[in-house]
C-alpha cells in the first residue's frame, strides 16, 4: 500500500506535492501536517500526533471527517513524524513516502532525515521528496533512476560505510569507504538516466537532486 505522510516542515514546492499523491494513496497527517493538506484541498484517511500544532477548533473539525485520529500525550520520546512513519509501516505502508519534511528548524530537518536510517525501517522502503529534492537510505544495493546531470550525494550515517561501489556517476567509487562526516561523496553527477550503487558494509544517505526542474 503506497502511504504519502505529510510533515509539518515547509511545503516548498505546492504543486508538485500535489502532483505526488496518486489514486489509491493512503494518506497521513502528522500533526501540523493536515495544515499542509488543506492547503492542496487533501483529506488525509489518518491524522496522527500529539496535535501541539494544530489548535482544538482544527481537531474538532477534523474529528468530524470520514477519517481516523490517533491522538498521542505531549510528553513522548518519538516525534509525530516517527510515530507516523511507524503507524504507516505497521499498516503495510510500503512504499512510504514523506513530504514537507524539510526547512524550518534544523533540528527537525536533522531528525527527520536521520529517521530514515532507523534499524525499524531496515526492510522497508521510505524515502522524503521534497520538491526536486528524494532522500533515502542504501542498504546493500539502490537504483538511482532520473536524467543526466542530476546530482547525487552519498554520506555515510552512523558509522564508516565500506566497499561503496558506483555505476552510471560521473566520479566513480570503486570499492572505496566513506567517513561519517565526510563530504567527498556530495555532488556526484549522473552520467545516464540510471546509476546502481552498492555498499558492502554500513548504510548510505543518498540525497538525488533532479535538474533544471522548476521548484
Amino acid at each position: 500500500m503506497r502511504t504519502v505522510i505529510f510533515a509539518n516542515g515547509e511545503l516548498s514546492s505546492p504543486d508538485k506535492t500535489r502532483a505526488l499523491i496518486r489514486p489509491g494513496d493512503y494518506l497521513i497527517a502528522a500533526d501540523g501536517g493536515l495544515r499542509h493538506m488543506r492547503t492542496l484541498g487533501i483529506t488525509p484517511n489518518l491524522l496522527i500526533g500529539d496535535m501541539d500544532s494544530l489548535n482544538e477548533r482544527e481537531i474538532v473539525e477534523f474529528a468530524g471527517a470520514p477519517a481516523e485520529v490517533i491522538r498521542h500525550p505531549r510528553e513522548k520520546n518519538q516525534t509525530d513524524l516517527e510515530l507516523a512513519v511507524a503507524e504507516a509501516v505497521a499498516r503495510g505502508g510500503n512504499p512510504v513516502i514523506i513530504t514537507a519534511a524539510l526547512g524550518g528548524r534544523l533540528d527537525m530537518t536533522l531528525a527527520n532525515l536521520l529517521l530514515l536510517a532507523s534499524d525499524n525501517l531496515a526492510g522497508s522502503d521510505v524515502s522524503i521528496i521534497d520538491g526536486p529534492q528524494e532522500a533515502f537510505i542504501i542498504r546493500g544495493h539502490s537504483q538511482v533512476t532520473g536524467k543526466k546531470g542530476d546530482s547525487v550525494s552519498l554520506l555515510a550515517v552512523g558509522r564508516p560505510a565500506q566497499g561503496i561501489r558506483t555505476e552510471g556517476l560521473n566520479y566513480p567509487l570503486r570499492g572505496e569507504a566513506l567517513q561519517t562526516g565526510e563530504t567527498r561523496g556530495i555532488s556526484n553527477v549522473m552520467a545516464a538516466e540510471q546509476a546502481d550503487i552498492w555498499v558492502k558494509e554500513g548504510i548510505l544517505l543518498c540525497i538525488h537532486t533532479h535538474q533544471n526542474e522548476e521548484q
